[in-house]
């Protein structure tokens, strides 16, 4: 099976002690890792190809992008993480600005903001083994939690039945797929020395091979 495109990011506070990362629990019902942990975010939508932004992706991260992927993909897939984080955790990576849109983007926009791509950056990329019944070729992002419009989320989380912010030694002992905890021990290690190399992670011989972007 093809590989569908996703994002998803890690927002992280870093007003106290320790940093924390925004994650949220999946509904127990769901086809598709129930009752885990993960960070927001999911498949492009076709709308996310012509969604506004206030701010493009920094010439890096783009850059990266337009390595791998066709022109535009990159961006979608930004734009996609913004807007899985509105819909599962009411909150809105963004600045103010003022635009017309519609289909998933016409309540984001509504709120009176447009997607701020400035504040992203990539931390890896996975494509999930062939064996598995639904695969995907996820791109994980990083961003500030300084760039949330307000850490006062809706109430409506979607898909996210529980939503909090746990700091990287609290999230181990959550429930977590295999490659949301080896993201959040690479977010450890970024910490540590933001200069390491993005990885790539794809199964090869048997198991997840790590690779640099």
């Amino acid at each position: 099976m093809r590989p569908k495109n996703a994002a998803t990011v890690m927002i992280i506070r870093r007003d106290a002690k320790k940093p924390r990362v925004l994650m949220g629990k999946r509904h127990g019902g769901h086809s598709f890792m129930p009752d885990r942990w993960v960070f927001p975010g999911g498949r492009i939508d076709r709308a996310d190809y012509r969604a506004p932004f206030a701010t493009d992706l920094r010439a890096d991260v783009g850059g990266l992008f337009d390595r791998y992927l066709p022109a535009g993909r990159g961006r979608a897939l930004a734009l996609a993480a913004v807007r899985e984080t509105w819909e599962e955790a009411g909150l809105l990576l963004a600045q103010p600005g003022q635009a017309k849109a519609s289909g998933p983007w016409k309540d984001f926009v509504e709120q009176g903001f447009l997607a701020d791509l400035d504040a992203m950056d990539v931390i890896a990329r996975a494509i999930t083994p062939p064996a598995v019944g639904k695969r995907f070729d996820t791109w994980f992002l990083t961003a500030d939690a300084e760039r949330l419009t307000s850490l006062e989320r809706q109430p409506d989380c979607g898909e996210l039945e529980e939503i909090d912010w746990v700091d990287f030694d609290d999230a181990m002992s959550l429930p977590l797929p295999a490659v949301t905890r080896m993201m959040i021990k690479e977010a450890v290690e970024r910490v540590k020395d933001p200069s390491r190399p993005k990885l790539f992670l794809r199964y090869k011989d048997k198991g997840m091979r790590p690779v640099s972007l």
